[in-house]
């Protein structure tokens, strides 16, 4: 398994990803631009090559930072993967000088997102779409 922050990432690649563990439909998405304009960072997991994990950072340009879009590949979770994602963006987001790192989850991640160190907050959602 081949760790990395701020590797290149293929637009088809990702969407794939996504789309699969996601369940929705397959579509290539701008995620280059996307990452270029809005992230602090992000960290990739390949097997073999192959895109397999990503998680992205993004920031308010202060101190807070956002943990967003964690994704492994569906044959692969429980193994770890996202577990060393997440400790990745973690000291990597820490070297930043961020002050804080937010992430939003369903409850049934709490479990994996507490082991990884985060603690419970009072958060607000608006749907937009």
């Amino acid at each position: 398994m081949l760790l990395s922050w701020r590797a290149p990432v293929d637009d088809a690649e990702l969407s794939r990803l996504h789309a699969e563990a996601f369940a929705h439909p397959a579509g290539v998405e701008p995620w280059a631009d996307r990452l270029d304009r809005h992230s602090i960072g992000w960290a990739t997991a390949r097997q073999n090559g192959a895109l397999v994990g990503f998680v992205n950072v993004v920031g308010d340009g202060g101190a807070h930072a956002f943990l967003v879009d964690t994704v492994v590949a569906p044959a692969l979770q429980g193994g770890g993967i996202g577990r060393q994602l997440v400790a990745l963006a973690v000291a990597e987001t820490r070297a930043t000088g961020a002050a804080w790192l937010h992430v939003d989850y369903e409850p049934h991640l709490e479990g994996f997102y507490r082991q990884a160190g985060f603690g419970p907050t009072h958060a607000g959602l608006i749907a937009l779409t």
